[in-house]
């Protein structure tokens, strides 16, 4: 399953859920939530960015609008070793908009190159990019631009490749609509195309190409991989996490290791990782008890205990 990996999610891939994730998929890329590199510098530092050996192989995405910003939030986060660097240029939150961050990047690609250029004076280590197919800039680019052709996107991944080291390109296959919509009318209301990224790798076959986008099913990403190199999973991997399940290990053995985390660590809330677990039950019938059980912000390990005997009794 290293073709695959899990997307930036924010208030979803945290520390907790990445951990819980390594308890039955451990190639999968996986990637911090958005951090702002001026949170990186003037923030806890330890809080935002310190992470477990077992979370490997993953990437620090970083939102940023200040090519300084970047190189020195990268400085800080060095002594974390993340195995790549992911330039955010693809959210479509019309807060991160109005910061000139996030898929508003794609409407300055001479500043991502900045930006990319000034990390890989701090850093060995890849750096990628995370973008749409192109942006509808309309109530918040000075010139209310739309980008939204083949073409556009060409163009803007030449002017990155041309001028960087950048070879990855991780591309969710709608355009971002800046203003007026939500971050979650955005990943479904601008239609999706995935025939643009395939084009996109077809003509520019040095590039390492990785799509993202309403992929859902195992069968879906062998499709894509017929045509780019690798396939990223959001929600889908967060609200049905046994679609990644390359251990085929069961629930209950999941839910053994998810004890063996909370009484380990015991200065984490366990709430704070069963939380990311409620789609551990997707679509089958103890979906809704456990969904009860992991929600409760008061639960102990005791609890998933009495749990797993429920579960014995089937």
């Amino acid at each position: 399953m290293n073709k695959i990996s899990v997307a930036p999610m924010v208030d979803r891939t945290t520390k907790e859920f990445r951990n819980f994730f390594r308890m039955f998929n451990k190639s999968s890329t996986l990637y911090t939530e958005m951090i702002s590199a001026q949170a990186i510098i003037n923030g806890d530092i330890d809080r935002l960015l310190k992470f477990n050996d077992i979370e490997h192989p993953i990437a620090l995405q970083i939102a940023t609008h200040d090519k300084d910003y970047a190189k020195e939030a990268i400085k800080i986060a060095n002594k974390y070793n993340y195995d790549s660097i992911n330039i955010n240029a693809g959210c479509p939150s019309d807060r991160v908009s109005n910061n000139k961050m996030g898929a508003y990047l794609m409407s300055e690609p001479e500043l991502i190159v900045s930006i990319a250029n000034e990390i890989r004076k701090v850093t060995d280590k890849p750096i990628t990019l995370k973008h749409r197919i192109g942006i509808d800039g309309k109530g918040i680019l000075e010139d209310d631009r739309l980008m939204d052709s083949y073409e556009e996107l060409l163009e803007f991944v030449d002017k990155v490749s041309n001028n960087t080291d950048i070879n990855k390109y991780i591309i969710h296959a709608r355009i971002a609509i800046l203003k007026g919509l939500s971050p979650s009318e955005n990943r479904t209301i601008p239609p999706i195309d995935y025939d643009r990224v395939y084009r996109l790798k077809k003509e520019r076959p040095n590039l390492n190409i990785e799509i993202n986008g309403g992929i859902k099913t195992l069968e879906e990403v062998e499709n894509h991989l017929k045509y780019v190199d690798s396939v990223m999973i959001g929600r889908q991997a967060y609200d049905n996490p046994m679609l990644l399940n390359e251990f085929n290990i069961s629930r209950y053995e999941i839910i053994e290791k998810l004890i063996k985390y909370i009484e380990e660590n015991k200065e984490v809330k366990p709430y704070h990782i069963t939380m990311h677990s409620l789609g551990l039950f997707h679509s089958t019938k103890y979906s809704k008890i456990w969904k009860n059980v992991a929600s409760n912000s008061r639960i102990e390990s005791t609890d998933l205990k009495n749990f797993l005997k429920e579960l014995d009794k089937e």
